[in-house]
């Protein structure tokens, strides 16, 4: 891209303002409805953390533009935003892990009673949410650029969208809404699919950072827990091929992992 002229740059710093100032806006309601939460009635806590989900995701919306506008407009990324709005989609994951915890493999019947104050929230909406994650993390990821030293923060990300959009879900109304005969059934299988692919793809990326990165045992042990969650959801859903298949990759990843740790310890004697 040429020079910046000094009219883009101008026709920026214009737009900069006008999205600061409905960010303020809307960051001002966040922290009201946090401070309303507080003091409020357990009951009602679920939908206002999901509104707040929202809500923090409104605001992520604003720093990409404002990235995207400094790159087609300057020809710089804009950092600050970026930074920003990791931040608030961060933000926006741990509401809904203050719902719904954030475990990754335990049985549905250790987070089953949480989902009971937001038992009303269509699978539309919570299918709407989740998608609206992945697409914000994506655009943040794809603005800071595949050299960018935030690269690999991004798994962690990644693994908390997983998890929260697996248990958001209510298991067992979605088994039963898998029928043939269920309004639900679209919806529900889409929703199943998309969950299928966060986890694998959580444990890849956990797997990729070890051996590409960073080469800690915790991260390969992060990768096989995603596969251990993974194939506990289709135990769940009552998919024994799948089960069974994926148990065996979990166990030759299970014995890569403790091949590397006795090099590893080997070495250390050295």
């Amino acid at each position: 891209m040429g020079k910046a002229t000094q009219e883009s740059r101008n026709k920026y710093m214009l737009k900069v303002q006008e999205y600061k100032k409905i960010i303020d806006e809307l960051s001002a309601k966040e922290q009201s409805m946090v401070a309303i939460l507080k003091q409020g009635n357990p009951i009602t806590i679920g939908h206002g953390y999901f509104k707040l989900a929202n809500a923090a995701l409104d605001i992520t919306s604003y720093y990409i533009l404002l990235n995207t506008l400094s790159v087609a407009l300057i020809g710089i990324k804009n950092e600050d935003a970026l930074a920003d709005a990791r931040k608030a989609v961060g933000r926006s994951i741990k509401y809904i892990e203050d719902i719904v915890t954030p475990y990754i493999d335990v049985p549905f019947s250790e987070y089953e009673k949480n989902l009971e104050a937001i038992a009303d929230i269509s699978y539309e909406d919570r299918y709407n949410l989740f998608r609206k994650i992945g697409f914000a993390i994506a655009e943040i990821e794809t603005g800071y650029g595949t050299l960018s030293k935030w690269k690999w923060s991004f798994v962690e990300l990644w693994g908390k969208h997983a998890v929260i959009t697996r248990n958001l879900l209510d298991l067992k109304k979605a088994y039963t809404d898998m029928d043939f005969s269920s309004p639900n059934r679209e919806i529900v299988l889409s929703y199943i699919d998309y969950i299928k692919k966060l986890f694998q793809q959580a444990a890849d990326k956990y797997r990729e950072k070890y051996e590409i990165f960073s080469n800690k045992i915790e991260d390969f042990k992060s990768a096989i827990v995603f596969l251990s969650g993974l194939r506990r959801f289709y135990i769940t859903m009552g998919e024994k091929d799948e089960a069974d298949e994926l148990k065996k990759k979990i166990e030759v990843w299970n014995n890569k992992l403790n091949a590397d740790q006795k090099k590893m310890e080997e070495d250390r004697k050295k």
